[in-house]
């Protein structure tokens, strides 16, 4: 593939009127930007599959969490303010364009652009408006970039054809707090991300050809309950394609070597803790001793740990006392065990 870069993207629709609902289908209409990652593999929200079911206008079964959603509102609602605090820091003028864009090449690519930069040489470039919360930081350190917001920026300099992107978090709540990074346009990162979105799209999307699940697998067990909805447990037995025959015996196989490492892991567990009975018999009721030996200390700590909760005794009289209480504050969350049982045919 021999990118031509002789081009102007084109303008979809005018943003600034369009309510949600019509936002969500001019999205599908195309491959955006946040869509990239997933497509490219290194989502840490969404798999192909997921972004198949969107793009096809297939609703989950089970909506999304709500504290995932929140966190999303969050963030979109903070990007006036982190390209603000960008624009403070760096002198470069931002702005918005409240349009969407679309590669007149690959009319797939769609492109929602948080705000653009004017540079001091009259180039333009791309900001995107991130949020992260204090404990996630860590994924910004050394200079870094998280790799789906990289794909996504790369994605965005494809459909606009503009050769920087940077990208601006806010971690804290003040303005040291504050990440900026950016990436340089790279044409082979580039050709690759368009021949895989491409394939996607047309492989999958257009002809409505489910892509397989090739992700990590919390991330596929929680794609296929969010498709199926809650379990049934008067739903008739499903009788297993025999294909699933070598899936079962390495399970089992692989549950025989757990069972075994847990048992040996207990062993060492009691011999941990009869090493240090005596020890904590001399702390008392002390939290910290101290040791040393020539230059080296020891610190040993023995702290306590407090777990706040009601045991399922107190939980059924709350239940049967306090009713309208426990509806308020009780809520029952679906969780699914696998287990197989090898047992002879009937």
């Amino acid at each position: 593939m021999d990118l031509n870069l002789n081009y102007k993207a084109e303008v979809v629709v005018d943003t600034d009127t369009l309510s949600h609902e019509d936002w969500l289908k001019y999205r599908r209409l195309g491959i955006g930007g946040s869509d990239a990652a997933a497509i490219m593999g290194v989502s840490p929200f969404c798999t192909k599959r997921d972004l198949y079911y969107d793009k096809c206008g297939i609703t989950p079964a089970m909506e999304e969490e709500e504290s995932n959603w929140v966190a999303k509102e969050v963030g979109h609602r903070l990007e006036d303010l982190v390209a603000e605090i960008f624009s403070k820091k760096t002198g470069l003028r931002v702005f918005p364009i409240r349009k969407m864009f679309r590669h007149p090449l690959y009319p797939f690519m769609l492109a929602d652009v948080d705000f653009f930069i004017k540079f001091p040489d009259g180039s333009i470039g791309i900001l995107e408006c991130k949020t992260t919360n204090y404990n996630c930081q860590d994924k910004w350190a050394n200079n870094s970039t998280p790799v789906n917001y990289e794909y996504q920026g790369r994605h965005y300099m494809a459909v606009m054809n503009v050769n920087r992107v940077y990208f601006a978090c806010l971690y804290g709540n003040n303005e040291d707090e504050f990440f900026i990074r950016h990436a340089e346009r790279d044409l082979d990162l580039e050709e690759d991300l368009i021949a895989e979105e491409e394939y996607f799209w047309n492989n999958h999307v257009l002809p409505r050809v489910e892509p397989p699940y090739t992700e990590k697998p919390d991330m596929v067990l929680e794609s296929i309950r969010k498709h199926f909805g809650p379990a049934d447990k008067d739903a008739d037995k499903i009788k297993l394609n025999r294909s699933h025959l070598s899936s079962i015996q390495k399970y089992l196989e692989l549950k025989e070597q757990k069972s075994a490492l847990e048992s040996e892991a207990k062993k060492l567990e009691e011999q941990m803790k009869d090493s240090y009975t005596a020890i904590v018999e001399e702390l008392g009721i002390s939290c910290t001793g101290i040791l040393r030996d020539g230059a080296t200390e020891y610190v040993v700590t023995y702290n306590p740990a407090y777990r706040t909760g009601i045991d399922k005794k107190n939980l059924e009289r709350l239940k049967i006392n306090h009713p309208d209480v426990y509806d308020d504050y009780v809520s029952i969350s679906e969780s699914r065990r696998f287990s197989i049982k090898k047992c002879k045919a009937a």
